[in-house]
């Protein structure tokens, strides 16, 4: 996020060089990683002031969008045009991160604060807090397997109650019995779970249960528009329910892509 800039670029590019980079080497690659690319169906008009954290597809098919930064952050409904609904504000305090939807409950983390905002969903009201240890940076929720998973930035991700935020245990994300570090805003599909690596252009797809990375997808291809900005870089993911696409953000983007993940060639 914006103050994580030296905390997390060397631990992810180690991440990166010893991993997701290992495509300059085939033979350090087991088969069951796929390589792909996010390929660009559509691109979209977004809000150029949003520090993105956090992006969903709403029961209605519109979006949510959480946003960072100390005194910007705010959680709001917008449709897939652009025009915003909805919009609520955080405690200046809070610096907004991952939001995910349960049933009629809306999640929102914040960065350093250890406090998880829980809202009604369609009203963004909020209803009740949770607390949790450490950074929160993403979310997203596996409703079959009643639980939602959590990620700190780290190469570990936490297994919580979706009711409670409660946390039941924590996993390591591996690429090759490597661990992945620099996790951050998530999307669960399925049994897969998609996350964005800090300060990069990857995206993982990883395994829910065994933690391991099953493809790496490069969506170096989608122009980033954004003032020039270390920070401002490719984050939130958001699946389109019923199809195989996602919707691809940035923080201060004014574009958002509609996209499929197909072969790298």
């Amino acid at each position: 996020m914006g103050h994580r800039e030296a905390l997390s670029a060397l631990s992810v590019i180690a991440a990166l060089s010893g991993g997701l980079l290992a495509g300059c080497a085939p033979e350090s690659s087991t088969p069951s990683v796929e390589h792909l690319r996010a390929e660009v169906i559509e691109r979209l008009p977004f809000d150029q002031t949003s520090f993105t954290q956090g992006l969903e597809v709403t029961a209605d098919g519109n979006l949510y969008v959480g946003t960072g930064q100390e005194g910007e952050s705010r959680l709001y409904t917008r449709t897939i045009a652009g025009e915003e609904l909805a919009s609520v504000d955080l405690d200046p305090q809070f610096f907004g991160e991952g939001i995910t939807r349960i049933d009629d409950t809306l999640w929102q983390l914040t960065w350093l604060d250890g406090t998880a905002i829980r809202r009604n969903a369609e009203t963004l009201e909020e209803i009740g807090r949770a607390s949790y240890q450490g950074e929160g940076w993403g979310l997203c929720s596996r409703t079959e397997a009643d639980e939602v998973i959590f990620s700190d930035g780290t190469e570990e991700l936490r297994r919580m109650d979706p009711e409670t935020l409660e946390e039941r245990e924590r996993f390591t994300v591996t690429l090759d019995g490597e661990p992945v570090a620099g996790l951050n805003e998530l999307e669960c599909v399925g049994n897969d779970v998609y996350a964005n690596v800090f300060t990069t252009t990857d995206i993982v797809r990883i395994d829910a249960e065994t933690g391991e990375v099953t493809a790496r997808i490069d969506a170096s291809a989608l122009p980033n528009n954004a003032t020039d900005d270390p920070n401002h870089v490719l984050n939130g993911i958001a699946h389109i329910p019923g199809t195989d696409e996602f919707f691809l953000a940035g923080k201060r983007w004014p574009d958002m892509y509609r996209v499929r993940f197909a072969q790298a060639d």
